[in-house]
């Protein structure tokens, strides 16, 4: 159970298991539809950033009645004027011309002249209004009613009203109807030998010349549930908006100034281009700079006309989009490669700095793919990328906030800031499932204790007891500290405190320094003794004296207790020999002990440490308590005049 508790806070698991949390409830509100606008307006920017065309499409021309031209001509247009323009526009042999305008009644006078001219020019298509289940169909000029002279009008709208599918086919069930834009188009493409075909490898998608339309789906690129009836297309307004069509007033084409080589062999659709009519749409151009661009119906026309003969003529692609897999993968990737951010970085510059990179790589994949003619949704990848960084993020630095609260409750009281600070840097190899793992390595132990200290609380009430206990703890346990020592624990008045960990040594300098270190501990601690006493004894308190045991050896290092109490601590052979020297009762014959403050005993293998640079005396083997073998013991006097102390990480005050 423990194991899988710890495995269960590992970052890395938790890691992999908020990315995919992130992933699903990013996925959830994409199904919802909760990102689609968002997606839209990153295709309307996409459109909006591509480079300009060189020039509008000459194979189209527009012919739209102008607000002057309404005044002088009247709205609706009568049969006679209609009649009238599109005979002047036969005059100049065009390919085809479209009629964006409904004419299912007459319109007096004209309405014979009319009919007579539609019958006899099979180059001009009528608009009509499919309709919807609801009714509303508007249906084509008499004399083109059952022909293939009658395209549809009907546009599909996004929210907002804004136009990005271009409509191709429609059917009701008993009817298969053509867009006006299709009609068109297949009429010019028919001279060059161009007709649509099914697609080799997938027969229910439309194939124009080399190019593959294949149908819009409801799922497509950013879009959740859309209504894909019929057969549509994204439309990738090539050219808009400045680029345009060339375009004449209805007055231009009756007043005869218009040159026959403006409409010779051209697509010519007529039209509204005047405001009042409010024939004209939004569109992705609709936003932005051009926050003031709506576009007539004409020029919706003559783009779905323009990019059907691209289709067909230039083998331009249709916009794709990926598979709806390959989607989820794309937002699934991004998300696990957002959590990496946060598993990694800790510094909040270079976090930021990196969430703002990877956004920025993002938007420009799905740029650099879109100038592909491939639009790549990057909404949902992004949020989930920012979502499971933050996420991410904010579950690591909790769990390092743990993690060092722990530590820091463990050591850093008695522990110097420069070891904390150590100990936490390296705490990935010192720490395991949140606690610290145990550990066999060579250190150094030191035990203290008072002598004499039964006489002293004897004598003194128990809060005085308490305060000059504490004074003398608090000022030993600080010189442990300055010497990069842990005390590991308080016992009654004894101290004991271990050398070289929690952080394991690995070569021998690092063990001998650990051993020099305690007993320059040990040798302070007796100087600060002196001066405790002093001060003691002008406050008429008592004065004490100290005993000292240092051993340097194998020992094991973990952590004891339980969740709500824990404590870090050394066990092993080498802990016990140094409490039996603090404890031996036995001292050298040097006449020096009997006026000796503190007595510092030490053990054969520390003493190998010092390196001559200590004066000591040998006590003697001696058979300590509780081990077979005898004990070379040796007494600490003085630090010869030649010794140069280890670079301590503070110095003591």
């Amino acid at each position: 159970m423990a194991k899988w508790t710890r495995a269960l806070r590992s970052p890395l698991v938790m890691y992999l298991a908020l990315g995919n949390l992130v992933f699903v409830c990013v996925f959830a509100l994409r199904a919802a539809g909760n990102l689609e606008f968002m997606e839209l307006a990153t295709y309307d920017l996409y459109l909006r950033l591509r480079p300009g065309v060189s020039g509008p499409d000459r194979r189209i021309v527009l012919i739209g009645a102008t607000e002057a031209d309404l005044r002088t001509y009247g709205w609706p247009l009568s049969d006679a004027v209609l009649a009238e323009l599109l005979r002047r526009l036969t005059a100049h042999r065009p390919q085809a011309i479209g009629v964006d305008i409904y004419r299912d009644l007459p319109v007096p006078p004209g309405h014979t002249r009319l009919e007579a001219l539609l019958t006899r020019n099979r180059h001009i298509f009528f608009v009509m209004k499919f309709g919807d289940e609801g009714g509303g169909r508007v249906p084509p000029p008499p004399a083109l009613a059952d022909t293939d002279r009658v395209g549809f009008a009907d546009v599909v709208t996004d929210s907002g009203g804004v136009v990005r599918r271009g409509l191709l086919f429609l059917d009701d069930g008993s009817t298969v109807a053509y867009s006006l834009s299709l009609r068109l188009a297949l009429h010019y493409l028919a001279a060059y030998g161009i007709a649509p075909g099914p697609a080799p490898n997938n027969p229910q998608h439309i194939r124009l010349g080399e190019t593959i339309l294949p149908p819009f789906e409801r799922n497509d690129g950013g879009y959740v549930d859309a209504d894909a009836r019929g057969y549509q297309i994204l439309r990738d307004y090539a050219g808009a908006p400045r680029s345009g069509f060339r375009r004449y007033a209805l007055a231009d084409v009756l007043m005869g100034r218009i040159e026959p080589q403006a409409i010779k062999n051209k697509i010519v659709i007529v039209g509204v281009a005047a405001q009042s009519v409010k024939d004209y749409f939004y569109t992705p151009y609709s936003g932005g700079l051009d926050s003031d661009q709506r576009m007539f119906g004409i020029n919706l026309h003559a783009h779905a006309v323009s990019q059907l003969l691209r289709a067909g003529l230039d083998a331009a692609p249709s916009i794709a989009t990926p598979s709806e897999r390959t989607e989820v993968a794309w937002t699934w990737l991004w998300t696990l490669l957002g959590g990496l951010i946060g598993l990694r970085i800790r510094s909040v510059r270079w976090f930021s700095a990196s969430v703002v990179a990877g956004l920025a790589a993002l938007a420009l994949i799905g740029y650099l793919t879109f100038l592909q003619r491939w639009w790549i949704p990057s909404v949902a990848p992004g949020l989930g990328w920012l979502l499971s960084a933050g996420l991410v993020t904010s579950y690591v630095s909790n769990l390092e906030k743990e993690q060092r609260a722990m530590l820091m409750q463990l050591f850093s009281r008695y522990m110097s800031n420069s070891v904390a600070e150590s100990l936490w840097r390296q705490r990935e190899e010192f720490l395991e499932g949140g606690r610290p793992l145990p550990q066999r390595l060579t250190a150094t132990v030191l035990f203290s204790d008072l002598r004499g200290f039964t006489t002293v609380s004897e004598r003194l009430d128990p809060r005085a007891l308490m305060d000059w206990l504490n004074a003398y703890m608090e000022a030993m346990a600080k010189i442990v500290m300055v010497h990069d020592g842990i005390v590991d624990k308080f016992i009654g008045d004894a101290i004991m405190a271990v050398f070289g960990v929690p952080l394991a040594r690995h070569t021998d300098t690092e063990i001998q320094q650990d051993a020099v270190h305690a007993v320059d501990c040990a040798v302070t601690m007796e100087r600060e003794l002196t001066r405790l006493n002093t001060e003691w004894q002008s406050q008429g308190l008592p004065t004490i004296g100290m005993r000292i045991g240092i051993f340097t050896g194998p020992l094991v290092v973990g952590s004891l207790g339980s969740s709500d109490r824990m404590e870090y601590t050394a066990i092993g052979d080498t802990v016990n020999i140094a409490s039996r020297l603090e404890s031996l009762d036995k001292d050298s014959a040097d006449p020096r002990s009997a006026d000796s403050l503190c007595r510092i005993l030490i053990g054969e293998t520390t003493m190998k440490y010092l390196g001559g640079k200590y004066e000591t005396a040998q006590v003697g083997a001696v058979r300590l308590k509780g081990r077979l073998a005898a004990t070379a013991v040796y007494r600490v006097w003085a630090p010869r005049a030649s010794y140069t102390k280890f670079p301590a990480t503070e110095s003591a005050t």
